[in-house]
């Protein structure tokens, strides 16, 4: 028996309850392995069932660690997105370019992204998932009313919806953060504030709406945006969601 394997006690998959063990020599026994000398052995369909259940829940484990582990890859390589479009005040990232960043490297970790959009009453909710080549997937999801600002028809109210909330929801999803002109960059010290995702979302918006700045501050109760707190974030949050539909 060589250095790299070991001497591992597991139950004989034919035993009908007796409690006897089989001593196993040989490499660390993975569920396929048990369910490969199960099913070699005639062992009973209850027998094969518990075993492939065991190889379910590894398979997701491993996958699960996979996906973390690209996760962390994609964030410690992926730069601050680009804000190539221009708003009220500023510019802000789009989504198209956005995308174009960010494509190649999650393909390099194998990851993919896809949403998914529901209409349900008039608000629209958009689900953002990131899955792993292994299986495993995260989401996030939004919600907004359709964006029925100018002369859009109903379909384009709905799209330009769709479209911001696909934004928002990769953001938040793949952890990205957008240059911006008005923060430094870096985190708020305090936990109890706005993250730096919130902090990019609140001032997109605030772009994109025209919103005066100072009088949104002085009803938020902040200085500045990331003074906010992270617990009125839904409340600030939904107040230019408001202010967006109407325009």
């Amino acid at each position: 028996m060589s250095a790299e394997q070991e001497k591992q006690e597991i139950m004989d998959p034919t035993d009908k309850g007796s409690g006897d063990l089989q001593i196993v020599e040989g490499p660390a026994a993975t569920p396929m392995h048990l369910l490969q000398m199960a099913t070699q052995q005639g062992a009973n369909p209850e027998t094969l069932e518990r075993y492939m259940g065991m190889q379910e829940r590894y398979e997701a484990n491993e996958a699960r660690k996979a996906y973390v582990l690209a996760m962390t890859q994609f964030r410690g390589e992926c730069p601050i997105i680009d804000k190539t479009r221009t708003g009220h005040n500023s510019k802000y990232a789009g989504l198209a370019e956005t995308i174009n960043q960010v494509q190649g490297l999650l393909s390099k970790c194998g990851l993919s992204h896809s949403w998914k959009t529901n209409q349900a009453g008039p608000g629209i909710e958009v689900t953002c998932c990131v899955t792993h080549a292994l299986g495993h997937q995260e989401c996030t999801s939004m919600n907004a009313p359709a964006d029925d600002s100018g002369k859009k028809n109903t379909i384009q109210a709905i799209a330009s919806t769709v479209t911001y909330l696909e934004r928002y929801t990769l953001f938040a999803v793949l952890g990205l953060a957008s240059s911006d002109q008005d923060l430094d960059g870096d985190e708020p010290e305090n936990t109890d504030t706005l993250s730096l995702d919130e902090e990019t979302i609140i001032n997109d918006l605030l772009d994109e709406t025209g919103v005066d700045k100072a009088l949104f501050l002085e009803w938020a109760k902040a200085e500045k945006v990331e003074d906010i707190l992270a617990t009125n974030f839904d409340k600030v949050h939904k107040e230019l969601l408001s202010k967006q539909a109407k325009k």
